[in-house]
């Protein structure tokens, strides 16, 4: 038997290849819209048109795709095969050869582009809730008895930080917190370190600390619950985390962040060096204020000796003022023997803090010196107050002898009215001459009637016994 095949009915309608493609495309890129798609780079093709074709592959399957020129210009790197990324792109059809691909616009390296969203998100939610705010920082103590560690036992991170403070702060007590500082443990681990120290109340401040490494191997310090312990924390924390470039959450929630773990270690010690040009500044000072106490004593005596030499008599005046001069040699050379040994034991304390710099023995010197100066002080004004009282009783000898005294024990002096000359003998007056009598209180005006040697003449009427 023969058998014949007979055409089929024909359709209304025909699609032709260019028709399907176009609308398979239109079809494709209507219902996806703008995706993201993840997966590892191969057949990177970058002619001189400036597009850059490649392919986007998995373990089981791959797709084409296609970057033009304007949306190149933007790539912050070089694609190359093998490389692991992250392509927004539009799904698409290339209707001439009909084969689908990518029309990427965005690429990034997968790795680092999604953690540094999830970076970027995190911090605008934690900066929102004021974990940031600079208001809520705490200060740094100036002088740390204690300064806890949190990091790796056994990174260079922990041996770079004890050099630094072996250097520069040796009498900090420096405890370590052990921790890890990278992997799916280490946020955990680092909250409870924190929390460990905090809690203990030994240390003045607290060192969050890591070498460097990638933005994966920095991740656990990017944890939120670390931060939220940071800023919990009643002890300052002072964060020194990967290089200079790199910046954490940790570090933004840290009341101080330093570029390096080394960084971090200065940032909380003072500098030995400093402190002993501080302790020579203050012994400097503490001799000019000596100096200039001593000159204020110096004049003070000068002005007594002035005082002495217009008010007395010259030799009693020139028997002081060489007393004057003596004790004042005196006190200078007791005040250039007591400077000299305060300068020298200065000296040696300089050099023992240089030596050894502990911050109780710097605080011991300090009150020590206190301590001198108080003496110093004390010395100098029992000296001034016995020099005083000196000088008041020579005042009070001095003025037994006085000529006023004299006239007080019922003496009087005689003066010529005429010229107010003393008058010393009844030859240096003449009869009917005025005469000014000074008495010790008071005075009389009278006239001579006669002068003539011996005693005191006998009046009319008194008889000598009489008198």
């Amino acid at each position: 038997m023969n058998l014949r095949s007979f055409p089929a009915a024909r359709p209304e309608f025909v699609y032709t290849v260019s028709r399907l493609n176009r609308e398979a495309r239109i079809t494709l890129s209507g219902h996806f819209g703008t995706v993201w798609v993840e997966g590892e780079v191969s057949n990177v093709a970058a002619p001189a048109s400036g597009h850059l074709y490649f392919t986007l592959k998995d373990a089981e399957a791959q797709v084409r795709c296609a970057m033009f020129r304007g949306s190149g210009r933007l790539l912050g790197f070089k694609p190359a095969n093998g490389d692991h990324v992250l392509a927004r792109a539009q799904v698409g059809l290339y209707e001439p050869r009909g084969d689908y691909q990518l029309i990427v616009d965005l690429l990034e390296e997968a790795g680092d582009g999604a953690l540094q969203r999830a970076f970027e998100a995190l911090k605008k939610r934690l900066d929102a809730e004021g974990l940031f705010d600079p208001a809520r920082k705490k200060p740094i103590p100036r002088f740390p008895a204690c300064i806890g560690v949190i990091t790796s036992p056994t990174g260079a991170a922990i041996r770079d930080i004890l050099t630094v403070l072996a250097r520069r702060y040796p009498a900090a007590t420096v405890i370590v917190f052990p921790a890890t500082v990278q992997g799916s443990e280490a946020p955990a681990e680092l909250v409870r370190a924190l929390q460990r120290a905090d809690a203990s109340g030994w240390c003045d401040v607290l060192l969050l600390a890591r070498g460097g490494g990638s933005l994966e191997d920095l991740w656990a310090f990017n944890d939120e619950s670390l931060a939220r312990a940071i800023v919990a924390c009643r002890t300052p924390v002072v964060t020194g985390i990967g290089h200079e470039v790199d910046f954490t959450i940790a570090d933004f929630a840290a009341d101080l962040r330093a570029p390096t773990p080394s960084a971090a270690a200065e940032s909380v010690t003072p500098d030995r060096i400093d402190l002993a040009n501080r302790l020579q500044r203050l012994a400097s000072q503490l001799r000019r204020s000596f100096r200039g106490r001593l000159e204020r004593v110096q004049q003070r005596l000068d002005f007594v000796e002035r005082r002495l030499l217009q008010s007395h008599p010259r030799q009693r005046l020139e028997r002081q003022a060489q007393r004057l001069a003596e004790l004042r040699h005196r006190l200078a050379r007791n005040a250039a023997v007591r400077f000299n040994l305060q300068r020298q034991r200065l000296q040696g304390m300089a050099l023992r803090l240089v030596r050894h710099d502990p911050d109780q023995r710097v605080k011991r010197l300090a009150e020590k010196l206190g301590t001198l100066d108080s003496r110093l002080r004390r010395s100098a004004s029992l000296l001034l107050e016995r020099r005083s009282e000196r000088l008041g009783t020579l005042g009070q000898r001095l003025d037994t002898v006085s000529p006023l005294a004299t006239l007080a024990r019922g003496y009087s002096i005689a003066l010529r009215a005429a010229d107010n000359t003393v008058v010393h003998s009844w030859e240096d007056i003449q009869p009917g001459e005025i005469l000014y009598t000074r008495l010790a209180e008071g005075s009389l005006l009278s006239r001579v009637e006669k002068a003539e040697p011996g005693g005191l003449p006998v009046f009319p009427g008194q008889s000598r016994r009489g008198r």
